[in-house]
């Protein structure tokens, strides 16, 4: 996701001058670039604007890239502790011996490459919020010690003898079912509760359908296309896709569709002399989202990428009038490559 914005809004009328959205729940004062034009977004963020005030923690579920980070960002941003650290951390990118260390710190010649002594991420979020991501990866013996750390507010570095003091605002967020690996043993019950003072789960993008435009006007503007607009073909497409990676899919398409609108513009405007606003059509999509019906529940097949390279070479060709040359620059490949690839796709179509 991208980088929060810290832009006090003033009044409503006033719009972020990072994201351009205005604010939308009373109490979150400070902008975290989280869309919430649909309802279940709008009640969580009602939600998150008290608890930000407090020191309690927290446990943030959703699936993988619905925006857990952004909404724990959101709640450091609008507490007491928003001009202290916030560091995130990802458990599961961590080999697990080595995760102590990462969270509490060690000291020199504790272990074989600890050539000098160095603090953790708890020490380095004292005073602050620290985001644990993914902690349902956790260790279970590593869970022990944490439970400890937090029951106590110290922590000990490796090879150390004496805790030392933190104060640390705890917010952890997991796409995984913790009841369920409760149940099985794979995470303490003690540090389950200890975590889940207060619990959030972020919606998936298919379920959020008003949020999906705002959110695709943010991520414009972020690429510095807010002039752009997807044709209405492009946008069934993108109203029936299930996104299966979430706010972060969406956010990677339009990255992508603006990149190949934004080349081929160029071409056509020099082409064309044309000056008109840059539309975002079908072919700009990525291969897997094209398909001859729309995504979800009853859909037609999807393409085969023989018949998406050639759907995507007519459609290429129709708008640059035919021309081959400016055509192959759109595509990014040599007139030969293009010349090869349309006599390849027409001996298939026969």
């Amino acid at each position: 996701m991208p980088n929060r914005c810290l832009e006090p809004y003033e009044k409503e009328s006033r719009l972020c001058s990072t994201c351009r959205l205005a604010p939308v729940v009373d109490g979150i004062k400070r902008c975290s670039r989280l869309v919430a034009q649909s309802p279940s977004m709008r009640a969580m963020l009602q939600r998150a604007a008290i608890v930000a005030a407090t020191d309690a923690s927290v446990l943030v579920t959703g699936e993988t890239g619905a925006g857990k980070e952004v909404l724990a960002r959101a709640l450091h941003a609008n507490s007491p502790r928003a001009s202290r650290a916030f560091v995130a951390v990802n458990v599961a990118a961590i080999p697990a011996e080595l995760l102590e260390s990462e969270l509490f710190g060690h000291v020199k010649g504790a272990f074989t490459g600890a050539l000098s002594t160095r603090s953790g991420l708890m020490q380095a979020a004292d005073g602050g919020t620290l985001l644990l991501d993914e902690i349902g990866e956790m260790p279970t013996a590593m869970q022990a010690k944490l439970l400890r750390a937090l029951h106590d507010g110290e922590v000990r570095k490796v090879g150390e003898t004496r805790a030392e003091s933190v104060d640390v605002r705890l917010i952890c967020a997991t796409h995984r079912n913790l009841v369920e690996r409760v149940a099985t043993g794979a995470f303490r019950q003690d540090l389950f509760y200890r975590l889940k003072v207060f619990a959030f789960h972020v919606p998936a993008l298919r379920d959020r359908a008003e949020d999906l435009e705002p959110l695709i006007g943010m991520f414009l503007a972020s690429e510095a296309m807010a002039g752009a607009r997807f044709t209405a073909a492009a946008w069934k497409v993108l109203r029936g896709w299930r996104w299966p990676g979430n706010v972060r899919e969406l956010a990677n398409v339009v990255k992508h569709c603006s990149v190949l609108a934004r080349a081929e513009h160029s071409d056509l405007a020099r082409l064309r002399g044309s000056r008109d606003g840059i539309s975002i059509d079908l072919h700009h999509l990525p291969a897997e989202m094209l398909s001859k019906a729309p995504q979800g529940p009853g859909a037609g097949a999807l393409l085969t990428l023989a018949e998406v390279e050639r759907d995507h070479i007519e459609r290429v060709l129709e708008a640059c009038g035919g021309n081959q040359v400016a055509a192959a620059r759109v595509l990014g490949v040599g007139r030969n490559t293009l010349w090869r690839k349309m006599k390849s796709t027409s001996r298939r179509a026969d």
